[in-house]
């Protein structure tokens, strides 16, 4: 018996990384995953991943930046399984790396519409599913980038904070209706990791030595095991927290001021 049997769950953003890995866990556990991706060739091959791993799968395309959109496919999600169970807000849209200066309202707008809107409205938009089958579990992605006050990423950093507030708000209003909201603060190799580890030598070496356990982490196998465990009765006495999945790189944290900003400016 999978942990998750029976569980209906919505993964934003699951057509690779983080989300990809949590998808995939997911299948393994039991669950049907709905794959919410905005990318048709990578949602449609997570669905085949998580039909051979044991779980059923339905891609539905998915636009964060649009609140119909993640309406939709809550509502699909539900007519096509017959329920909702848990909810996780994986996904964003990314602003180019720049100086908080530079960063223009567009780009502000864009991450606290994919970030703090897309999870609000799906959120309220599953609220009604969730008691319908007397709970439920969400779990919405924190940063450390947001701790460390991550250069380049001043719109990412307060988006996730407000991502930290409303999880905290949602936990506390919504244990009267039996619903879990947990946060989770992730880094793992995905699609990021990669790109920099092929474009930089050493890169992956530089990055395993800054955590405490000496290596990067696996979506699938280091990520998903506790992602699971959130959305599962393991943790049905557990809400509001927020758990940093890292390999300890939250208690070092990282130097991420670029090369070339001198240290004193005018």
């Amino acid at each position: 018996m999978g942990l998750l049997n029976d569980k209906v769950a919505i993964v934003t953003g699951a057509g690779g990384g983080i989300g990809r890995g949590i998808a995939r866990r997911f299948a393994r556990e039991g669950a049907a995953v709905v794959i919410a991706e905005l990318d048709s060739v990578s949602g449609e091959a997570v669905v085949r991943e998580v039909n051979e791993l044991g779980g059923r799968g339905l891609f539905v395309k998915t636009d964060i930046m649009q609140k119909a959109s993640i309406l939709a496919v809550i509502e699909q999600a539900a007519q096509h399984f017959g329920r909702v169970d848990i909810l996780i807000n994986n996904a964003f849209v990314p602003t180019p790396n720049v100086k908080m200066e530079d960063k223009t309202d567009e780009m502000l707008e864009q991450t606290l519409t994919s970030t703090i809107k897309a999870a609000w409205w799906a959120m309220q938009a599953c609220l009604p599913h969730m008691r319908k089958v007397g709970g439920g579990k969400i779990i919405n992605m924190y940063s450390i980038d947001t701790e460390i006050g991550a250069w380049l990423h001043a719109d990412y950093n307060t988006a996730k904070s407000g991502i930290l507030g409303l999880t905290r708000s949602a936990a506390a209003e919504w244990g009267r209706f039996n619903i879990n909201v947990n946060a989770v603060a992730p880094t793992a190799m995905g699609a990021t990791f990669h790109e920099l580890a092929a474009k930089h030598e050493g890169f992956a070496e530089k990055a395993a030595a800054m955590r405490p356990l000496g290596r990067c982490g696996d979506p699938e196998n280091d990520v998903g095991p506790v992602i699971v465990f959130l959305a599962s009765s393991m943790s049905d006495y557990m809400t509001g927290e927020t758990l940093h999945v890292d390999g300890g790189l939250h208690l070092p944290g990282y130097q991420s001021r670029p090369e070339d900003v001198p240290v004193q400016e005018k």
